[in-house]
């Protein structure tokens, strides 16, 4: 096969970078390793800014008709009360972000690619190595349904995630930045006198996040780094205490966790790799810089990666041209310090309140009196939602479609 440009990775910026493209009449191959999108308890924020690019595309009526819950506010319950510190409400145009499964998301932009004659998604491909000649990337080894496949291509895109499988086999090492945690997914049923609010709970030594989603609560349930497997070893009934002591009003369903293999393990990892590019070949999203969970940003820096990658490249590839390593430099220059400053956040907020969160002998957590001053501002309770709602240096889609 020959293309303009093969994407190995169907996440949200493999698909969102395939579909800009294609839009703007760029051959594409999308490969995408699984035979459905359906896969549980991946990232399911959808911030304003992605919001405001799937508007940009004329993608929002179709996205809002998807299910979905608003979120706001964002609370945090530590010791000393509930507070908020997360405002969405001032935001512009979209002052929400959107709880969405992932997989409902990626088979919307599946859908619009396939309205372009020029758009290939193949579905159980998986891209494992690139295909090299005179020191440059020329396309990728892939193995699909049929057997081994060769794909040639102008520019490859890795955007295979935080494991991702032709960065290794490219030779890319990522620095490990460090996560004192691991988290611990589940779900249990939603009454309708439960708390309508997405919240953080801080206890001695725990920490957990509830996400409503309509009929259900998405938990992540936040353990120190390494301890999972012997959380796993212990009691599960010890497990379902510790649950309902930070959030009672679930003390009624706390057997719906029924056996260990309810609970699935994320170990979260946040690294970055120095280099995004080598001629040829250029590296987005997880597969460039693993985000922490904190803010709930993975899906929405893969899609301004993709955004600025498409309106760099695009031009490029529209012209018949193999981008140089100057212009896959440009991509990594526009988007690496908006991606070094969010996981410097990231870590300060892992260190300084996770860490501690999560520490065995932990006394209870408080909200220190000037910040549970400076909440009550409104301005101030709106600036996290500034950060990890619209982020730094916000992309927008300037590739127009083809004309006609």
């Amino acid at each position: 096969m020959k293309t303009d440009c093969c994407i190995v990775g169907g996440g949200p910026a493999g698909m969102m970078l395939g579909l800009i493209l294609a839009r703007a009449g760029i051959d594409v191959v999308v490969l995408e390793k699984h035979g459905d999108f359906l896969r549980d308890f991946r990232g399911d924020t959808v911030h304003p800014s992605t919001l405001s690019v799937l508007s940009e595309l004329g993608l929002m009526e179709t996205f809002e008709k998807l299910p979905q819950h608003r979120v706001e506010d964002l609370w945090v319950k530590a010791s000393n009360g509930t507070f908020s510190f997360g405002n969405f409400r001032g935001l512009k145009p979209f002052s929400y972000l959107a709880l969405v499964p992932q997989w409902d998301l990626l088979n919307l932009l599946a859908e619009a690619g396939r309205a372009y004659p020029n758009y290939q998604l193949l579905m159980n491909t998986e891209g494992h190595a690139p295909i090299e000649e005179d020191g440059h990337v020329v396309g990728v080894r892939a193995t699909g349904p049929g057997g081994e496949l060769e794909i040639r291509a102008r520019l490859v895109v890795g955007s295979d995630g935080r494991h991702s499988t032709l960065r290794e086999a490219a030779g890319f090492e990522p620095r490990d930045l460090g996560a004192p945690m691991d988290v611990l997914w589940f779900r249990l049923s939603r009454k309708p006198d439960d708390p309508e609010d997405t919240a953080g709970i801080l206890g001695r030594g725990h920490m957990m996040i509830l996400l409503n989603r309509g009929s259900y609560w998405q938990i992540a349930y936040l353990v120190a780094k390494g301890v999972a497997d012997a959380l796993r070893a212990g009691s599960l009934e010890d497990f379902r205490k510790q649950l309902t002591h930070l959030a009672p009003f679930l003390s009624d369903r706390a057997q719906e966790v029924e056996n260990w293999d309810a609970l699935k393990l994320l170990t979260v990892k946040v690294d970055r790799i120095p280099r995004w590019h080598r001629p040829g070949l250029l590296l987005i999203g997880d597969a460039a810089h693993a985000m922490s969970p904190v803010g709930g940003v993975g899906i929405n820096l893969a899609v301004q990666d993709a955004v600025a990658a498409a309106n760099l490249l695009g031009p490029v590839l529209r012209d018949g041209r193999t981008p140089s390593e100057a212009e896959l430099a440009a991509v990594q220059k526009r988007r690496e310090w908006p991606v070094r400053i969010i996981q410097r956040i990231q870590l300060t907020i892992q260190r300084r309140l996770i860490q501690r969160a999560l520490q065995e002998d932990a006394g209870p957590i408080h909200i220190g009196w000037l910040p549970r001053t400076l909440m009550r501002l409104g301005f101030i309770r709106s600036l996290p939602a500034r950060v990890f709602g619209l982020g730094f240096r916000r992309e927008h889609v300037n590739l127009p479609p083809k004309a006609g």
